[in-house]
């Protein structure tokens, strides 16, 4: 082909392609009325490729918005994920704070309701068997006011007595102990006993020894200190009672309790320097009473004195 065919020709595709396009627009342009055959016959051919391109269009600005918005969403999604998390962790935080407060508050009402004098310690230190049981508590409080066999205790009851002191470190010996053994009463019922604990490697239990046979005592009853032997406070929680063998008379009921401290989550404890009086020992509404008493035994004995005179 010579080279001005091959130009023609060039032009005349070029033509074409602009000639076209413009029909195509002028025909969907003018108002159905003005329409001649060729528009009608443009129209009826190019609505087809309209409808497809016009459908093809849409769907993809649809995945593309679709895509845009997943990507937003997976962005928001991963800052609430971490947002959320670094709040679980706040709420933790306060939960512990919260926790730890009323603990404290427990203990300071502790302080303030047992005579005597009290030193505040923390446990730093526990000695556990293979069954996760807690053998030996180690304070962080040495002073050369605490000594052997003074009494410790938590705001839920009992937890031993000091075994012995090195320097700033307290070894305790705990309620649960074989070793261990204080004077105790039903809280209900008042039954005298004898709280000892029975050292078993496997799980936190005492028995109270000396319980009589007439004596009433069962399952679910409380059983406290009886302040007798000036040495633990009169009313502090030792156990509860778990199990109740009654015998024939003559011979002591067989009777387990379990602690109402709980060793393993023990934080925070006071050890008595001073030892109970037998009217400290007391309640308050026991501890009035005698004071009336002893008033009025004065009056008498005056007015007997009176009266001799």
């Amino acid at each position: 082909m010579s080279p001005l065919l091959k130009r023609y020709r060039d032009v005349a595709i070029v033509v074409m392609l602009l000639a076209v396009p413009f029909f195509f627009l002028r025909a969907s342009m003018r108002r159905p009325e003005d329409l001649n055959a060729m528009d009608r016959a443009l129209l009826r051919v190019s609505t087809p490729p309209q409808h497809f391109f016009a459908s093809l269009a849409r769907g993809t600005s649809s995945l593309i918005s679709d895509f845009t918005h997943l990507w937003d969403v997976k962005e928001d999604n991963e800052k609430l994920a971490y947002d959320n998390a670094r709040l679980r962790e706040q709420v933790h935080k306060l939960e512990q704070a919260q926790a730890e407060n009323q603990e404290l508050r427990r203990l300071l009402q502790l302080r303030d309701t047992t005579p005597g004098d009290t030193v505040s310690a923390a446990v730093v230190g526990k000695d556990f068997t293979e069954f996760f049981r807690v053998t030996r508590v180690v304070l962080d409080r040495g002073s050369r006011d605490i000594r052997a066999n003074m009494p410790v205790v938590a705001p839920d009851g009992v937890v031993g007595k000091v075994l012995h002191v090195a320097g700033d470190a307290v070894d305790v010996e705990l309620a649960v102990d074989a070793a261990f053994a204080i004077d105790a009463e039903d809280e209900r019922t008042h039954a005298r006993g004898i709280v000892r604990g029975t050292g078993d490697p496997a799980k936190y239990s005492c028995k109270v020894e000396l319980v009589d046979s007439r004596d009433e005592i069962q399952v679910g009853d409380h059983i406290v200190t009886s302040g007798k032997g000036k040495w633990f406070p009169r009313g502090l929680p030792i156990a509860i009672v778990t199990k109740v063998v009654k015998r024939e008379l003559g011979r002591d009921q067989e009777v387990e309790a379990a602690p109402t401290v709980n060793f393993s989550r023990l934080n925070d404890v006071l050890i008595l320097v001073t030892p109970p009086t037998d009217e400290l020992s007391l309640p308050d509404t026991a501890r009035v009473t005698p004071k009336k008493n002893d008033a009025k035994t004065d009056n008498k004995n005056t007015d007997g004195q009176k009266n001799e005179k």
